[in-house]
């Protein structure tokens, strides 16, 4: 007995060293591999020369100068020499315009500034910020692509909205409503140049354009993303550079359409309106919304929700964030985003050029036909329409509003136009987003 278990014991322990032995070998092996897969990775030296020559060419320097021939654009698809090196020194002077125009002459800082860092940093040679994996390409995806960042800016502009002064004199908003002739007439326009030849917009990118005419920031952004997002960067630019320059751009054409005593029109002292109708009326225009145009309630919806929250009195925490925190932080990004368009091969395109005449002119007519209405409006009997408010139509809210104030009190200090202007200019807000749906409902 003694004699079979000292050879079980035997046979166990020759049985563990085998075991053993196999296990160190594959571990050996193993790490051997490992030391190989380890090798094969390691950084080979270069002579020095040769380091120096190989940063030289990862330069913006080389890179603007001797374009590398399989950088592709952003979007993936091939460059031109003009776009890899000359026209990205030509964007860049373009961002430093835009620096300066926000800075010096205070032209829409708050999105300029952002915009133009933005296209500084997507005509970066070889980093590949504005790319997929850039991170301002993934700022675009996260809140252009899908529409979030205007849908957020209309929240915090709609809890910054008063509608007492339109509510007040309801027949103002048919200034708003006029004021959107420069939308669909630029639209025609664009699609004869097409027709003519001189270009060839599509008709969603025609419709993308004409929206600039309703110096609307965020519905232009929104539109664009749908229908036209090749066009984004010159479209947003077009738009906000315009909506800065109201200025500038409107007072001439008021004064060519009126006459020196219809800019002294005196209007009637508004009425008071009280806080259930403030309350009602944005469920109102979103119940229409939905019942007539459900393309244009992702706007609408998002501004009217704003202004309930602002007027329902009991969420300050969340109208004070709507209006401050939100909608500042979403500027930045939004800002960001759109400024990744505007990289050269996507902004130097014959297309650019006529996009900002186009602009202009629809911004333009929106001025005067919101001018022309309030006139016609003064042939029916009734209290007298000064027509200089008619130009707070377009909707680049509160600045229209005020320089139509500013018109007035040039031809008399007593006359303040401020309030009654803001009945058109927030009209034209709700228009815009309104004609921003039926384009999208008709063409996308």
């Amino acid at each position: 007995m003694k004699n079979i278990v000292m050879k079980f014991l035997a046979a166990m322990m020759l049985f563990a060293f085998a075991f053993t032995t196999n296990a160190s070998a594959s571990e050996h092996a193993s790490v051997e591999k490992q030391s190989s897969t380890h090798m094969e990775e390691t950084y080979k030296s270069k002579p020095f020369g040769e380091m120096i020559e190989g940063f030289l060419e990862s330069t913006g320097i080389v890179a603007l100068v001797h374009p590398r021939a399989d950088e592709m654009s952003s979007t993936g698809k091939p460059m031109s020499d003009f776009h890899k090196g000359v026209g990205r020194i030509i964007m860049i002077l373009v961002t430093f315009l835009l620096f300066w125009l926000a800075i010096a002459k205070g032209f829409e800082p708050l999105l300029l500034l952002p915009i133009a860092f933005g296209g500084l940093l997507a005509n970066i040679p070889i980093a590949g910020i504005g790319g997929p994996h850039g991170f301002l390409g993934v700022i675009y995806q996260a809140g252009l692509s899908n529409e979030l960042f205007p849908i957020i800016i209309f929240m915090g502009v709609g809890a910054m909205t008063d509608f007492g002064p339109l509510l007040s004199n309801p027949k103002t908003a048919l200034l708003g409503g006029a004021a959107q002739f420069g939308i669909f007439g630029t639209l025609v326009g664009a699609v004869v140049l097409s027709q003519m030849g001189f270009v060839d917009f599509t008709l969603q990118q025609a419709s993308a354009i004409s929206i600039i005419g309703g110096a609307d920031g965020p519905t232009s952004i929104f539109i664009a993303t749908k229908l036209a997002p090749e066009l984004l960067g010159a479209i947003a630019v077009a738009s906000y550079s315009y909506m800065a320059m109201v200025p500038i751009i409107q007072p001439p054409i008021m004064k060519a359409l009126t006459t020196e005593a219809e800019r002294k029109i005196k209007m009637t002292t508004l009425r008071h309106v009280s806080r259930l109708e403030k309350l009602i009326f944005p469920i109102l225009v979103l119940s229409l919304a939905i019942l007539v145009l459900p393309e244009s309630t992702p706007l609408i919806g998002a501004f009217m929700f704003g202004n309930f929250l602002k007027e329902s009195g009991v969420v300050e925490r969340l109208n004070d964030t709507l209006q401050n925190a939100l909608i500042n932080i979403t500027t930045i990004f939004l800002g960001l985003g759109v400024g990744s368009k505007l990289a050269a091969d996507q902004f130097l395109v014959p297309e650019t050029m006529f996009i900002m005449v186009l602009g202009i002119i629809a911004f333009s007519v929106g001025t005067a036909a919101g001018v022309i209405m309030a006139k016609i409006m003064n042939l029916f009997p009734g209290h007298k329409i000064n027509p200089l408010i008619g130009s707070a139509g377009v909707s680049a809210v509160p600045m229209a509003a005020r320089v139509s104030n500013k018109v007035g009190m040039e031809y008399d200090r007593t006359n303040m136009l401020l309030m009654h202007a803001m009945g058109p200019n927030v009209a034209g807000v709700i228009g815009s987003a309104v004609a921003a749906g039926v384009l999208i409902s008709l063409f996308q």
